[in-house]
């Protein structure tokens, strides 16, 4: 009788947990077989069962979801998405923004050394772009031009105002350089236009190149 007591007792925490998808069905299949198999099954196993179901009405109430959206990292947040913005001297002089951007986004706080790194990795990335240039991926080409772009030009913004005086200027012109040739680009991708798609893809490499060997 003390290991249905001890299942009873599971039952009722499970019972204040709502988020556990079919836990009522759940407890009245298992309060069934309770019933029919509690004198058969062997102490070891009860204990087994007690054990595990505890452990599930543990986590449940420690609400972990939470504590990880509430932690302050940089990697999770619990409202709306922010708007971003930049601070240096890179947005197009004519718009005041740049036409690659894709919003809706959230770009996380990695630190400089990280934003550094993912200026490479994504410099890279697109790179390898060119494959896919006239064979029909016209939609796919400007979405991933887009959303690497627009990661790129937010984590140039705050390499460049992390930069030593004398590293900022050169760093500004580059960026300059590179989202000049992406909105030309991004501009040739959104009309199908094959021939001046293949020439600014071949200016932008080159930039492209620079950024890898800047940020190595």
């Amino acid at each position: 009788m003390a290991n249905t007591t001890n299942l009873n007792c599971i039952f009722e925490a499970l019972s204040l947990i709502p988020k556990i998808h079919g836990v009522e069905k759940f407890q009245k299949k298992a309060k069934t077989v309770n019933r029919k198999t509690e004198e058969n099954l062997p102490a070891k196993t009860t204990r087994r069962l007690a054990l595990g179901l505890a452990t599930i009405s543990l986590f449940a109430n420690l609400g972990i979801e939470n504590s990880l959206a509430e932690d302050n990292n940089g990697f999770f947040i619990t409202g709306p998405l922010p708007v971003p913005s930049v601070s240096t001297d890179i947005i197009n002089k004519e718009t005041g923004t740049r036409s690659f951007l894709k919003k809706g986004m959230y770009i996380a706080n990695i630190g400089i050394k990280g934003r550094i790194h993912r200026l490479k990795r994504y410099a890279f990335d697109l790179l390898a772009l060119g494959d896919l240039i006239g064979s029909d991926a016209w939609s796919y080409v400007r979405k991933y031009l887009r959303i690497k772009s627009t990661f790129m030009y937010y984590d140039f913004d705050e390499v460049i105002t992390a930069a030593q005086v004398n590293d900022k200027q050169p760093l500004t012109d580059l960026a300059n350089r590179l989202f000049d040739n992406v909105e030309k680009l991004e501009d040739a991708v959104r009309q199908k236009n094959l021939p001046q798609t293949q020439t600014c893809y071949q200016e932008t490499t080159t930039i492209l190149q620079e950024v890898m060997d800047r940020m190595a």
